[in-house]
């Protein structure tokens, strides 16, 4: 295509002007999304994740920006990657930016564009498996601190990046033995950053707690007998009256949703995730024999505001009575997170004037044109928990509006422009929380800001 003079006019305005706006030109940004893809082809997906192929990309791009680097292996063959940009004031409470490297599975005949390939389609939309949970978190960390470089920079705070390996199936051989580390106590965090949400709407979603998972194995006794009599307390029966029983309490929690009264993070969600019994057979199972066993299992997701000791109480005289020859006790819970701390009270985040963190948060998202929605208590478990255990303020934030929520989701995508902003938005965020001294005042130089 051959251009003439008047348009070749347009296009240099129109490059300028989308530079003007963005701060970047059409060639830095197709570098940042590269390196954005990089790490997305990087199949790190459970149960085998390719975390050195991943741990030595991020350590070169620690490199890349002078940051100090280094790889440790709590557990081997796992290892979490910390990067560190010293503050001229290295005694202050450091700022943790914290991510997992590692993504759920993919069906890949589910997907239109292959859930490893990054694909950048014609409207701007990048499918990956990690582009929303969280890789781009992580690289959005690393593109913000390559922002701040660029104009000098210089933070107060020392600041970690972390990329962590397990997250997606617990974190208890990362961020749960980091948390318990020499190397992090020695860190001096005073705030942690980790993964939020997608927003539907231009709101970016902001979290200060968690539902804590309690997967629950119930199981029921009876007597085997033939399929054609008529047993009372047989096994698939005590265990049916309590699949009912959680089928009202699910119904009762789930009608305060839909009817606006709470958001999904503060009621109790209980879903079956499986159901077992039977005797097997060559064929299937034998039809003409009640088993003498059948058990469930249920994911239980418990919000800091909840009474534990109730639910307790529910689970062992109306789910699982021992009356009912029905057990959960002895070992079923597979896992049981606390919900909380050893003085009692919930493992949450303030929101309020006692925790300035928050507060710069929402200045820091509105400086870079961005608002954030109501605080929620985030519906899932994250690694943040083994933060706020220990006291530690943790934040979780993904800045990505305008976006459906599709987190292990077939065709889960990030779109360029919001990847973009929510760049420009970390770049706000870590100038503020890194800028700030001992007193609660912005020690940063007027040049720096």
């Amino acid at each position: 295509m051959v251009l003439n003079c008047k348009s070749k006019n347009i296009l240099l305005l129109v490059l300028l002007a989308i530079a003007i706006e963005t701060g970047w030109s059409s060639e830095e940004e197709s570098s940042i999304i590269s390196r954005f893809q990089q790490y997305l082809k990087i199949n790190t997906a459970q149960p085998t994740p390719r975390y050195h192929e991943a741990a030595d990309f991020l350590i070169s791009q620690g490199k890349a920006l002078s940051l100090e680097s280094q790889s440790i292996e709590f557990v081997a063959g796992k290892p979490l990657v910390l990067l560190k940009w010293e503050g001229s004031n290295p005694n202050l409470p450091s700022i943790l930016l914290y991510s997992h490297t590692d993504v759920v599975p993919s069906e890949h005949s589910k997907w239109t564009h292959h859930p490893f390939s990054a694909h950048l389609d014609s409207s701007g939309r990048i499918f990956s498996r990690g582009s929303q949970d969280m890789k781009c978190v992580g690289m959005q960390y690393l593109e913000a601190l390559r922002l701040l470089k660029s104009h000098n920079f210089r933070p107060l705070r020392s600041l970690y990046l972390a990329f962590s390996p397990d997250e997606e199936i617990g974190g208890h051989d990362g961020a749960e033995k980091f948390a318990d580390s020499s190397i992090f106590q020695s860190m001096n965090v005073g705030v942690v950053l980790d993964e939020g949400l997608a927003s539907p709407d231009p709101h970016y979603r902001s979290f200060y707690a968690e539902r804590s998972p309690w997967w629950l194995v119930i199981k029921a006794f009876g007597v085997p007998g033939h399929g054609a009599k008529l047993y009372d307390n047989s096994a698939m029966e005590n265990l049916f009256k309590s699949i009912e029983s959680i089928r009202r309490f699910r119904s009762s929690q789930f009608d305060l949703i839909k009817a606006g009264f709470k958001a999904e993070g503060d009621v109790v969600s209980v879903n079956m995730v499986f159901l077992k019994a039977g005797t097997p057979s060559p064929t299937g199972f034998v039809m003409n024999l009640q088993p003498s066993e059948a058990e469930a299992g249920f994911d239980i997701r418990v919000p800091p505001t909840a009474d534990p000791e109730s639910l307790e109480r529910r689970i062992a005289e109306e789910w699982a009575p021992s009356s009912r020859n029905m057990s959960f006790t002895l070992g079923q819970f597979k896992q049981k997170a606390h919900t909380r701390d050893k003085s009692g009270k919930p493992i949450l985040t303030k929101t309020d004037s006692s925790n300035p963190w928050w507060a710069l948060l929402e200045n820091a998202v509105q400086k870079a044109g961005g608002k954030l929605g109501k605080p929620e208590v985030f519906p899932a478990a994250t690694d943040s928990r083994y933060f706020r255990e220990r006291g530690l303020p943790a934040i979780g934030f993904s800045p990505m509006a305008n976006t459906p929520v599709l987190l292990h989701d077939h065709n889960e995508f990030l779109h360029k422009d919001e990847y973009l902003k929510g760049i420009k938005i970390y770049e706000s965020i870590i100038k503020v929380y890194a800028s700030l001294d001992d007193n609660g005042r912005d020690g940063a130089s007027k040049d720096e800001l």
